[in-house]
């Protein structure tokens, strides 16, 4: 039978190093990626055809999206990497961890209960986004990213001033405040996709057993538009921060001057 965890189960070991079905997943993500990189790149034409089109139209309206965050082209094309890739990594492990199989393939592994053997299913994949450790890693990964660009874009003295400010005690207090934001935008980046996508799933295996076939299928589409949501959710978010990293408080300014 099937079993919900909340920890990634290990599928095999190399070593002393575990691989566990949603490290498995991530890796075959990243594998589209590298190889619809390396097809693109010796596809994409001068004069594009239908679907470049479609993807270059696809690619202006996500400019226009950041432009109205950051405020300038430049910085949208600046951060356009960063922010379509967490986009697309997230959407395309929130959607694999839906296909068919994707949590019902796996080995059986025969495990001591309470004194009792039982003998449960250990898929072969699972979702990145349903494991914390990927969400908090990836969490971690977009905060060093930002503060890295806040850092390079306003330089350390300007950057650090946000933080550490001790002209009067409300500048110290609030830069205390913003310290202590970065680490919660971390927990809030890596639990609310953790929780979103590990709920679908626990939804879809329970609605799963109690009516097999079509009862699934309504959540199963309601979970097609929450990975995207998510994504969506995660990547907005990224800029929103990135913007707020880079741009210059003309307060602030003002109060070092002075």
């Amino acid at each position: 039978m099937a079993e919900i965890s909340i920890k990634a189960e290990p599928i095999f070991h190399i070593g002393s190093f575990v691989f566990t079905n949603s490290y498995l997943l991530s890796v075959i993500v990243v594998g589209i990626f590298v190889c619809l990189s390396l097809w693109l790149k010796d596809h994409l034409k001068t004069i594009p055809g239908k679907l470049q089109s479609v993807f270059e139209l696809l690619t202006e309206e996500i400019f226009k999206m950041m432009d109205t965050v950051l405020g300038s082209r430049s910085l949208s094309e600046k951060y356009f990497p960063i922010v379509t890739t967490v986009f697309l990594f997230v959407l395309l492990s929130n959607w694999l961890g839906l296909l068919p199989g994707a949590g019902s393939l796996g080995i059986l592994h025969e495990i001591q209960h309470e004194g009792e053997y039982r003998t449960i299913l250990v898929p072969f994949l699972r979702a990145p986004s349903a494991d914390l450790n990927f969400t908090v890693a990836l969490a971690l990964a977009v905060m060093f990213a930002i503060n890295f660009f806040g850092l390079t874009a306003l330089g350390i003295k300007r950057y650090a001033g946000k933080f550490f400010n001790f002209k009067n005690p409300i500048y110290t207090f609030v830069g205390l405040l913003e310290l202590i934001s970065e680490f919660v935008k971390i927990i809030s980046f890596s639990f609310r996709l953790f929780g979103n996508i590990f709920a679908g799933e626990v939804l879809l295996i329970i609605i799963g057993f109690l009516g097999p076939y079509f009862l699934p299928l309504p959540f199963l589409f309601l979970e097609v538009f929450v990975g995207f949501i998510q994504a969506f959710i995660f990547a907005m978010l990224t800029l929103v921060f990135i913007g707020m990293s880079v741009s210059h408080h003309p307060d602030t300014h003002q109060a070092d001057i002075s």
